[in-house]
């Protein structure tokens, strides 16, 4: 029998988080995780058998975080509040956890499935399951075909509404959450299809 881990993977992850935020992804190497972990390089070896399947869980971790409120939102019977709830969600959590936006911004899932350990397929593939449902559950409440107008007025125009501050570095104001809800249920709710 082994001996339990000291470090939760969750600790890992944050101590590579903050790396990443204080210094780019560059910054994150199995070195200074360990170093500031205060564990020896080989406890996060043996967690993580590389640096890019650290990554990929750091992201994964990320996106999941994310997707939580973003469902609970979506859940929402009143369309209208269901539509402000998910845009205000996709603009806000990214003002409040500015360094887990700055690193999903930083890749795309097609990027990833190329790029990162192959035992993660399964998982990638299916990450975004639940939202693309989501998406698809508020398109049917509306007549035609209104999924790219669902999907771009909760995906798209939350995220542009927020890229620039996060991708510099900046705050996300309250403004950036206002407009970003009021534009989403504006085309949602734009009866000429």
């Amino acid at each position: 029998m082994g001996r339990p881990a000291k470090f939760a993977a969750d600790q890992i992850l944050d101590a590579a988080a903050a790396l990443a935020a204080e210094g780019g992804h560059e910054a994150v190497t199995v070195t200074a995780i360990a170093a500031r972990l205060g564990a020896p390089s080989g406890s996060v070896y043996h967690r993580y058998g590389s640096r890019d399947l650290l990554l990929a869980h750091l992201w994964i971790r990320a996106v999941r975080r994310f997707q939580e409120g973003f469902l609970i939102a979506a859940r929402e019977p009143d369309l209208a509040r269901a539509v402000r709830a998910a845009a205000s969600h996709v603009a806000g959590w990214a003002a409040e956890h500015p360094d887990e936006a700055r690193l999903l911004l930083a890749h795309n899932l097609a990027e990833l499935r190329e790029r990162w350990p192959s035992e993660l397929g399964e998982e990638l593939e299916g990450l975004n399951t639940a939202v693309a449902s989501a998406l698809r559950d508020l398109a049917a409440r509306l007549p035609g075909q209104a999924l790219e107008r669902v999907t771009f007025a909760l995906v798209d125009v939350p995220v542009a509404a927020v890229r620039r501050h996060v991708l510099a570095g900046r705050p996300v104001p309250e403004s950036a959450v206002r407009l970003a809800e009021t534009a989403a249920l504006a085309v949602v709710l734009e009866s000429d299809l």
